[in-house]
């Protein structure tokens, strides 16, 4: 289920395929220079605030199908970066995450068994539409991650200083629970562990947050590879 008018626009302008869209008449005659192809219905303000999942339901709502996407290809984690996400509980972070993946141009996103749900509807309104165009795993990362041939960065609390780490052009950065960070066997799997250094006296970042930063820092470091 997707809310909002800008989500449900960045759903209809990707591979997910629209099953209908329920609207308010004050919003109708924006959805006019929708596509046509889709079911749309005109519902009560009354009715979309008892299906919204929003504390302030907004005018229209979309039913997307949910995609069987296809298994996972290691070539298509070649010559770039891609998340890995180690137990991942918050809807809220787990959309962040999404939406800055979305920012960085990492169009894959692969996450424990146990993560939150993607489909999750807090999850999807956090992603403000960008998990339609993002391709998102959930798989057994302690069998999948020895099969990929990448280099594997970790982020740790004890780690090399992420200002100082040659990222290169690929490779995975994985990104552990909210409250207990990677598990010892996920941990043992990193080739170059890092940490984003701390100036005051926080205890710890939150992972969506730390996520930001050390994506930041890799497409720096591909800027500056690439003007070489």
């Amino acid at each position: 289920m997707v809310e909002g008018y800008k989500s449900v626009n960045e759903f209809i302008h990707s591979a997910y395929q629209i099953e209908t869209i329920y609207h308010t008449s004050t919003i109708a005659p924006k959805l006019l220079n929708l596509s046509q192809k889709i079911n749309f219905e005109e519902i009560s303000l009354n009715i979309i605030e008892k299906i919204s999942t929003l504390k302030t339901p907004q005018d229209v709502i979309a039913l997307v199908k949910i995609p069987a996407w296809p298994p996972l290809h290691y070539t298509t984690l070649q010559k770039k970066f891609s998340l890995v996400l180690d137990g991942i509980q918050d809807p809220g972070n787990m959309g962040t995450i999404i939406r800055t993946a979305d920012w960085f141009g990492i169009d894959q996103v692969i996450c424990s068994e146990d993560s939150v749900e993607v489909y999750n509807p807090k999850v999807v309104q956090a992603t403000m539409g960008s998990l339609s165009r993002i391709n998102v795993h959930y798989t057994d990362l302690a069998t999948i991650i020895p099969q990929i041939n990448l280099p594997v960065f970790g982020a740790l609390l004890e780690g090399e200083n992420i200002y100082n780490t040659q990222f290169g052009t690929e490779g995975l950065l994985i990104m552990g629970n909210e409250g207990n960070g990677l598990r010892p066997e996920i941990k043992a799997l990193i080739n170059k562990a890092i940490t984003i250094p701390r100036a005051g006296n926080a205890e710890s970042l939150n992972v969506a947050i730390a996520t930001a930063i050390c994506c930041s820092e890799i497409q720096r470091n591909k800027m500056l590879a690439t003007n070489k």
